[in-house]
């Protein structure tokens, strides 16, 4: 197994992970309920110092690796997978500029984000083509509507796509919180996830500077420029295997104290009866099965990122592969896991004040971000006739 020593300095912020975790655990059930805005979760990650967290530290953050980074967003995403997925998608963004942008961007939005502690957003989804962009001078405007708004409401600084008439490729754009013209539909009522406030906005001749919009990389065709798509693919692995965990946790701790043993188990205690016992071998056994799979990736995924441009085309479809696998894995795994749950628990576990059902509606919900299927596709495209994966925001 390839294993990965954490760096001295991280080993504090892993523990200050733990501790806000511990937090959210406290309360999950009542806000899962309440749905809303996140600002608590958002403020409590900010005055932990975790926003800058994937930012190096020659700009002012903390320079953590993503092998670490994931670990944090898998910590989050045991007591929350709304929180777990609004901060994987942060960090996610927080390098934006570094792969897609010019260096002038890369520079600017690390420091101002060190800088001032900015927590990032979007609004990408470019199969919704209903947000245009057009020149308005040196600069350009933007109407129109966007789905898919994961926690704009209260971002710092907001990522979009938008169309532009005559341009085949949409273009990105950052824009602070106070921009004029952008509002929420508050129309984000899924039975999952339902902390992500992932709302419509609709857009009113919002300004976009010609600075905002991110710039060709150098050298504009690179492997790397692209490459955020799949360390976003492989974030969304780490949320599923939080929330897994954080599943099998709470299960287990309700089996230790509130389930009985079946009338004919022969056994006094639930922890005794030996169809439990069976359940959570199985259950434990695939979860460390994914975890493993996912942290030997995770390395891969690091050591692609450390050579920056001088990622070949041929090096990104390689770990992209090894990214679905681990992604499909895991999707699987949580959903059998948070499913199955309820068979080790019992009858009562069901009581809607207990929220355990939470943890299948979060990762339900968030599995369905793209489907399964096309990336077990490509796998096996790459298994059988050695054809790397086309290149989408997704893949």
């Amino acid at each position: 197994m390839v294993q990965y020593l954490v760096k001295e300095e991280l080993k504090d912020w892993i523990g200050i992970a733990s501790s806000i975790s511990a937090q959210l655990s406290t309360n999950a059930v009542e806000r899962d309920t309440q749905a809303g805005l996140p600002e608590q979760e958002i403020k409590l990650l900010r005055e932990n110092g975790l926003l800058p967290l994937v930012v190096p530290t020659e700009y002012g953050g903390v320079g953590a690796t993503w092998i670490e980074a994931l670990k944090i967003v898998q910590l989050l995403s045991q007591a929350d997978g709304s929180i777990g997925q609004l901060y994987g998608n942060h960090l996610n963004l927080t390098t934006l500029a570094h792969v897609s942008g010019t260096p002038e961007q890369k520079q600017r939005y690390y420091q101002e984000t060190a800088a001032n502690n900015l927590f990032w957003a979007n609004a990408i989804n470019t199969r919704d083509t209903r947000l245009k962009i057009v020149p308005d001078g040196e600069h350009f405007r933007v109407h129109g509507t966007k789905s898919f708004g994961t926690g704009i409401a209260i971002a710092d600084m907001r990522v979009f796509s938008a169309i532009q008439d005559g341009v085949e490729t949409p273009l990105f754009f950052i824009i602070p919180k106070d921009r004029n013209g952008v509002v929420s539909q508050q129309d984000w009522d899924n039975f999952g996830q339902r902390r992500t406030d992932s709302n419509t906005f609709s857009f009113h001749d919002v300004l976009v500077k010609k600075d905002e919009v991110l710039g060709y990389p150098h050298p504009p065709e690179h492997a790397f420029s692209t490459f955020l798509g799949i360390i976003a693919q492989l974030t969304k692995t780490y949320v599923y295997l939080g929330i897994a965990q954080g599943a099998l946790l709470a299960a287990k701790q309700y089996t230790l104290t509130q389930t009985r043993p079946w009338i004919t188990s022969g056994v006094e205690r639930a922890a005794a009866d030996p169809y439990i016992l069976h359940h959570y071998g199985e259950l434990w056994t695939q979860l460390q099965a994914a975890i493993a799979l996912s942290d030997r990736v995770a390395v891969e995924v690091q050591q692609a990122w450390n050579k920056d441009i001088n990622l070949t085309s041929q090096e990104r479809g390689e770990v992209a592969i090894s990214v679905f696998a681990a992604k499909a894995f895991a999707s699987k795994v949580g959903i059998d896991i948070t499913n199955r749950i309820f068979e080790v628990m019992g009858t009562r576990s069901t009581a809607t004040k207990y929220g355990f059902d939470r943890y299948w509606r979060d990762l339900r919900t968030f599995t369905l971000h793209d489907p399964l299927d096309y990336k077990l596709r490509d796998i096996g495209n790459w298994v059988l006739n050695q054809e790397l994966p086309l290149v989408t925001q997704y893949s």
